[in-house]
């Protein structure tokens, strides 16, 4: 009998939608700093988001990530994070 393997399921705070941990990126914050984790391993509180411009454009008008790091984050913090988004999309 084959053994079925569960798959971590995560919840994206820009849509609200489960998915796969596989399918989202990870926003990770450190204690002096917020960065995206490509490998989804790195020490720090973590939230997760679709890898669409548009979720993250919602995450950041529904205070998504404001809410699931329970503190405010400056505007650069967001401009930054968009760059290093797209530099992970097209990389």
């Amino acid at each position: 009998m084959a053994v079925k393997k569960k798959i971590p399921m995560r919840k994206c705070v820009g849509c609200g939608e489960m998915k796969p941990k596989k399918e989202l990126m990870r926003i990770l914050r450190t204690e002096d700093d917020f960065c995206i984790d490509t490998t989804g391993k790195k020490n720090g509180r973590g939230a997760y988001l679709c890898h669409s411009v548009e979720c993250f454009q919602k995450a950041v008008r529904n205070k998504g990530l404001e809410r699931s790091f329970k503190q405010s984050i400056p505007q650069e913090v967001y401009d930054r994070l968009e760059k290093e988004m797209d530099t992970v999309g097209k990389g």
